[in-house]
């Protein structure tokens, strides 16, 4: 409703531990729209992904009744694997959701987390001995960033039949105590359409999704919204404006009241 993620675009879901960035995840894997999941688990806790291997094959998919996992691919790289795998992890989904779109597909793809592949980017680095950036990452980080993303869209694939397929990425970021200002946040705000950022306290107080509407944006609004106006009917372009502006309001108010 807020912030609206098209498909074939690109959105990072930054939070800290804790703040539910595997849940939503998993949550659109179950119910987004799309025909393919390609699930990649980079550098997480085995845990996680073993979560994720239980818990697909006993959820509905709601539109055909079958397992979600009939529907998914699942790429597992924990941490303890080589870091040289990690770094490919990646890029050997995308890949896979390429292939799909070109049959014709809808692909979501799921990253979880990049701030894991980073971390691989920056022990290699380390290990060539090669100039580190900010933080020490590699200095190539924000390119190596941007030519993953833009890998996302909608294509119409040559030969016949004629078929047009998309792949949208949602890529989970997980800051160093939840600071947004850290280089892998920041490379990755130049390049997504959207951002859901996701706020410890509001995750502390039960609050979940814990979306924090005041940081979270979306550039995707002006190209769904005819897609709003005939699915529900309604301008869904001024209530989302009006709900944002009551959502400020609030921040206002609660900022005066704690003065």
């Amino acid at each position: 409703m807020l912030f609206p993620v098209a498909e074939g675009g690109a959105c990072i879901v930054p939070g800290g531990f804790g703040t539910g960035k595997t849940i939503i995840e998993q949550s659109l894997a179950r119910f987004a729209d799309a025909e393919v999941v390609v699930y990649v688990g980079c550098g997480e806790r085995g845990n996680e992904m073993t979560d994720v291997l239980t818990e697909f094959p006993q959820l509905t998919d709601p539109r055909t009744g079958r397992p979600v996992m009939d529907r998914s691919v699942l790429i597992v790289n924990t941490s303890n694997m080589p870091v040289a795998a990690r770094e490919a992890s990646i890029y050997f989904g995308v890949t896979v959701a390429e292939y799909y779109r070109d049959m014709g597909r809808r692909v979501a793809l799921m990253i979880d987390s990049t701030s894991r592949w980073a971390e691989a980017l920056r022990e290699m680095g380390a290990r060539l001995q090669e100039m580190p950036g900010e933080e020490g990452y590699p200095t190539y980080l924000a390119s190596r960033l941007s030519l993953f993303f833009e890998r996302a869209g909608v294509v119409r694939a040559a030969g016949a039949p004629a078929r047009e397929g998309a792949v949208t990425i949602i890529g989970a970021i997980s800051p160093p105590s939840g600071d947004f200002s850290e280089p892998v946040t920041q490379a990755s705000l130049r390049v997504a359409g959207a951002m859901w950022a996701l706020d410890a306290s509001l995750a502390h107080q039960r609050h979940y999704p814990a979306v924090d509407w005041d940081s979270s944006f979306s550039l995707y609004t002006a190209q769904v919204a005819p897609w709003f106006a005939e699915a529900g009917g309604a301008d869904w372009a001024s209530l989302r404006r009006e709900l944002v502006l009551l959502l400020q309001r609030e921040r206002e108010l609660r900022e005066i009241a704690s003065l």
